[in-house]
This record gives C-alpha cells, sequence and structure tokens, in this order.
C-alpha cells in the first residue's frame, strides 16, 4: 500500500489503485420511525471454529449473531428473522432457523426490538425424485413452523415454499393452503412472494409463470382474509409491477418493498402510496437507511433521497446475477464493518462470488462512508487481497 492507496483488481483483473476514505459518514441515532414500518432481513455469523462441511447443519456463532441484530434495532430498524439472507435454504436448515427464531425472538423482548420471522416449509427435503410430500404435508410443516413462531411471540412472514411449488397443480392449490394458514393464523402476518431471481425452484409460483395471472392469486388470497394479512413483501425486481400491486390491496393491508434495485422510489412513493420496507440490502446499510428514513419522517423527500439514491449503486452489485448469492457480499461488509471477526459463512457460501467482485463492494461501501472505521476496513481488505495474491 503507497500512501494510503490499496491496489483493487476491476472485472477484467487488472490492478487499480483506490484511496480509502479516512472518515466514516456522520450518523447519530434519533427517535423511532413515524412514517414508514422498516425491517432489515439479518445474516448469521458462522462459527469459524467449527469442523463442518458444505453439507454439515450450520454451526452458528450465536453471540455475535445476536450482537447484529442488536446493532440494527439500536437504529430503530425491525429485523426480519430466519428469511433468505440468513441463508434459509441455502446452509440453513430448520432446525438451525428454529433456533434463530427463539433466540431472537427473547432478544427482541429483552430490549424492545421490532422482529418478524420467516414460516416455510422446510423441514420436507428434496429427495432423488423431487418433493414427493401431498398437500396436507405442506400445510402441516407451514404449521409446524407458524406455531413456533406465535409461541415465540414473534409477527410470521409467510414464505414462499419450494415444496409447494413443486407440487401444486395450479392456482387452486396455493389458494387452498394460504386460506387455510391465514384462517387460523392467530395475528395478521405477512405474505411473502421470492421471485425466481432469488430461488430459482419458486418459478411460477401462485400457479403460473404468467406474472399478470399470479398476481391475481395473490390477490384474491389477500381479498379472501384481508384482516388476517399485515403485509405483503414483494421481492420480484420490478419496480412497477410493485406499484401496481399496491395500489390494489385492500385499505390497512401494507406493501413492504423487498425491491432491492428500486428502494428509494418505492419507500418514497408517490401521491397514491408508498411501499415499506423489508430488505436485504438493509443489512449493510441499516444506520444510513435508518438516517434516511428519519429524514423521511419529517416531510422531506428530497432529503430522503438525497441519502438513500447513492447506496443503490452498491445494492446492484450486491444482488447482480446471480442474485441469490447477495447474502455473501452482505457478510463480506459486516465483517469489513467489524460487525464479526472473520469472513466465514455457513456453507461455505464465502466462495460464491470473485475477488473483483469483492473489491468493487469495498469501494462503493466505502465510498459511502459506510465503515465505522475505515482504516480497519481497509486493513481486512488488504488481507484479502493477499490471500489471493495481490501484494500491496
Amino acid at each position: 500500500m503507497t500512501n494510503g492507496q490499496i491496489q483493487l483488481p476491476d472485472a477484467d483483473g487488472v490492478l487499480r489503485a483506490y484511496t480509502p476514505r479516512t472518515e466514516p459518514l456522520p450518523l447519530t441515532i434519533g427517535a423511532p420511525f413515524t412514517s414508514r414500518t422498516v425491517y432489515s432481513a439479518a445474516h448469521v455469523v458462522a462459527d469459524p471454529y467449527a469442523d463442518t462441511t458444505p453439507d454439515s447443519p450450520a454451526a452458528v456463532d450465536w453471540d455475535a449473531t445476536l450482537a447484529f441484530r442488536r446493532h440494527l434495532w439500536s437504529h430503530g430498524l425491525g429485523v426480519a428473522e430466519a428469511m433468505d439472507t440468513a441463508q434459509r435454504g441455502m446452509g440453513l436448515d430448520w432446525a438451525g432457523a428454529a433456533e434463530l427464531i427463539r433466540r431472537s425472538s427473547a432478544e427482541a423482548k429483552s430490549v424492545g426490538g421490532l422482529i418478524a420471522c420467516g414460516v416455510g416449509t422446510d423441514q420436507l427435503s428434496v429427495t432423488e425424485v423431487g418433493y414427493p410430500y401431498s398437500l396436507d404435508e405442506v400445510r402441516a410443516a407451514y404449521e409446524e413452523q407458524l406455531a413456533l413462531v406465535e409461541e415465540s411471540g414473534s409477527r410470521a412472514i409467510l414464505m414462499a415454499s419450494r415444496a409447494l411449488a413443486a407440487i401444486a397443480k395450479g392456482p387452486e392449490d396455493y389458494l387452498e393452503v394460504y386460506g387455510h394458514l391465514l384462517r387460523q393464523a392467530a395475528e395478521p402476518v405477512v405474505l411473502h412472494w421470492l421471485g425466481p431471481m432469488f430461488d430459482p425452484a419458486l418459478e411460477g409460483y401462485w400457479g403460473s409463470t404468467d406474472l399478470d395471472a399470479a398476481t391475481n392469486t395473490f390477490l384474491e388470497v389477500i381479498a379472501a382474509h384481508p384482516d388476517k394479512v399485515d403485509g405483503i413483501k414483494v421481492s420480484l425486481l420490478d419496480a412497477q409491477r410493485e406499484i401496481d400491486l399496491r395500489r390494489k390491496l385492500p385499505d390497512g393491508v401494507r406493501c413492504y418493498t423487498g425491491d432491492d434495485f428500486n428502494y428509494p422510489e418505492l419507500i418514497a412513493g408517490d401521491d397514491q402510496g408508498f411501499s415499506h420496507a423489508l430488505l436485504g440490502i438493509f443489512d449493510p446499510l441499516g444506520p444510513l437507511a435508518a438516517e434516511a428514513v428519519r429524514v423521511l419522517d419529517t416531510g422531506d423527500t428530497g432529503g430522503f433521497r438525497e441519502l438513500l439514491d447513492p447506496t443503490v449503486e452498491l445494492s446492484r452489485h450486491l444482488f447482480q446475477t446471480p442474485t441469490r448469492f447477495y447474502k455473501t457480499g452482505v457478510v463480506f461488509l459486516a465483517w469489513l464493518a467489524g460487525h464479526q471477526e472473520h469472513f466465514t459463512m455457513v456453507g461455505g457460501l464465502q466462495s460464491s462470488r470473485s475477488l473483483p467482485h469483492f473489491a468493487r463492494a469495498y469501494e462503493l461501501a466505502d465510498g459511502l462512508g459506510l465503515f465505522p472505521d475505515p482504516a480497519l476496513a481497509a486493513a481486512r481488505m488488504k488481507n484479502l487481497l493477499s490471500l489471493y495474491g495481490v501484494n500491496q
């Protein structure tokens, strides 16, 4: 490193000099949000000393994992727990997710933090012949997880089910399963529509690959049980479709954007409404996102966009195709920011992005002032580069 510079490889493997910033973005902790409900989906911290393989059950560092959730709560953000950001279905199995839900829900109670937890069917694992289950078995798997989340005292997020996507014969099967779950839910839930860019196994969810037809089925589920739906979380990376969908929701049903490409404009909204937020990108953006929402609370939409718009380039980089590997960049930035002492992920997922990808993520995050200690982030980036044979 010369004159404080770091040599970073670009997409073509060519090294170029980058000068890290010396001060973080000055951010303050303020009052709770008033204009939007905002959840950050949160990652899990792996135990780096566990003797595991990619196929082993997840070994989680519970102290570091819960400390990160306290970090999010301290800035006023809610935590969306045991979602795909926590590597649900990509290293974290149901047993691990259940323990995560129990621990995080208890932690939320102790600090007064807002929390909602993912309910799915990942007890039903894929076999050599696919998903050999009935609709009754899918419903029972959902019920088991819903009961655990409700017993923990957290709000439930009904996640999309790989098993249901595999065995459903059409929209009527979705209407049956979701209708049953909503009727028995003790409190209103969040319905989560995760697109195939996040999980290819969810192609054709709601009974059709035609998104207009799928949207109609989704809306039919909500219209039949509006009192049991707190809101919907849409992760299709299609801003106009989300806008059109939220305008069709019954009164009192919220739209939580899950669009990690277009979130500033969707949260800001228009003269016909706005989206709340449940976003994986708010894991690394937590304090900055919270600052922006507090500005929005004052009615200053321009100030909100001025703070949040510059983060979109980083988000689009982390969520680039294959989008499902965005978790790797999220954990990488948590390590650089000092929220954990290592860059290890459950299932060995730290290997899922390239060195040029990491280099660009570091550069963009540093430029935004996201690192509380820029010198620590630069030193850790330099250590990673050296492991790849890049000498400074």
